[in-house]
């Protein structure tokens, strides 16, 4: 019998945690250092790959991402003895997609082309902005001149190049955003992850929107109007959603990311780094050490970089298969979650939002429908509710 994570595939996450600076609006877990042994990391990630391989067994890997931080940081040598491992360690299917992020003010020829060379085949950038005082408002080192310059190099490179944007930024208008996303789109792009910029807890921003110092935010149907002109826009252009903040042309959607959202099994490895792995028969959440330092400890003493490793109940497996899935404009496959859980979903409350043109199925899928999709979280709650 196959397992569900059979439904997705299976990937690998690698988190290089390091950073040039931290930006003020970003949460995740990165670190400035001036001193990096690439050898040291390079060895700690090898031996947790051998690791996870030795209790997966050989199945297919179908992606791998370096994420961060800043992974365009790291030496190509250092990419090549990764990725050397990972083809060691599991088969690769024949159209795996290996992704690295890139921030423009990184990005160089020569590292872009060792990269390559190692086996990368698709790029994310950071770019987050074209306009240089909403760059420097982000705590972005590159200029706009800069990254349109790594865009072109990337470009030269390889054949699959996304970037990032991030809109309802502080002073911004619809009609400026509308602009921004248009110079994007025609920059021969074929993936752009677009997001509302969100104030973090724990994040710069976050503790002067809290002292009242953080001006010029958009207005709640200001940022609620460029969303639904992003999606027009991109829709236009040949670029429609296939996720809450990703677009892409057809057949270029971020297949690891996709993973995530279609619930399929993946190791996580670096600080930080989440997992779901399925081994005998039962579906585990990992986690590891935060703290780069820590994480390097635990790897090199205990032999592992987890932190937490537990078994995810079939109802919690329902749970996290509709949060992931009801992302993507496809949907969840409606077998598959009653297979998981029959009892996931509040149908009462199903049957409301199906009454308000929130959601709807079809061909055995539930979907939320783009009037629905500006109010995911709030559909989310609702499904999931217990009264």
């Amino acid at each position: 019998m196959s397992e569900d994570w059979q439904n997705a595939g299976f990937g690998l996450y690698i988190h290089w945690p390091f950073c040039q600076s931290l930006c003020p609006y970003c949460d995740f877990n990165s670190y400035v250092s001036s001193k990096i042994d690439q050898r040291q990391w390079q060895g700690a990630y090898i031996r947790e790959i051998k690791r996870i391989a030795a209790e997966t067994g050989p199945r297919v890997l179908g992606t791998v991402f370096f994420g961060g931080g800043t992974p365009s940081l790291m030496a190509p040598e250092t990419v090549h003895a990764i990725l050397d491992a990972v083809r060691a360690a599991w088969p690769m299917a024949n159209d795996a997609e290996i992704t690295l992020e890139a921030n423009p003010g990184s990005v160089e020829a020569g590292r872009f082309r060792g990269y390559r060379d190692a086996g990368v085949n698709r790029v994310s950038m950071g770019v987050q902005a074209l306009n240089d005082a909403d760059l420097k408002r982000l705590g972005r080192l590159h200029s706009v001149a800069e990254a349109r310059a790594a865009f072109d190099v990337a470009r030269s490179a390889f054949d699959r190049v996304s970037f990032d944007l991030i809109y309802a930024r502080q002073h911004q208008s619809v009609a400026a955003w509308e602009a921004e996303l248009c110079e994007a789109l025609a920059m021969a792009i074929d993936h752009l992850s677009l997001y509302q910029l969100t104030i973090e807890q724990g994040t710069a921003f976050g503790d002067r929107y809290e002292a009242g110092k953080l001006s010029g935010l958009p207005l709640e149907d200001d940022a609620a109007e460029m969303y639904e002109r992003t999606q027009e826009i991109c829709e236009a252009a040949g670029m429609p959603a296939y996720e809450i903040s990703n677009h892409a042309r057809t057949g270029e959607e971020s297949r690891h990311n996709s993973l995530y959202w279609r619930y399929g099994d993946y190791a996580g490895i670096g600080p930080g780094a989440h997992g779901r792995l399925t081994l005998n028969g039962r579906r585990l959440a990992t986690e590891t050490y935060l703290q780069p330092g820590k994480w390097l400890e635990a790897e090199g003493t205990a032999g592992s970089g987890e932190s937490l490793r537990e078994e995810i109940t079939q109802q919690d497996q329902a749970v996290e298969y509709l949060l992931m899935g009801l992302r993507l404009v496809e949907g969840i496959d409606l077998p598959r979650l009653e297979g998981l859980s029959s009892t996931a979903i509040n149908m009462n409350k199903f049957n409301s939002l199906m009454e308000h043109g929130l959601l709807e199925t079809a061909d055995n899928r539930l979907r939320v429908t783009p009037k629905g999709r500006p109010l995911l979280n709030a559909v989310l709650r609702e499904l999931l509710s217990e009264a």
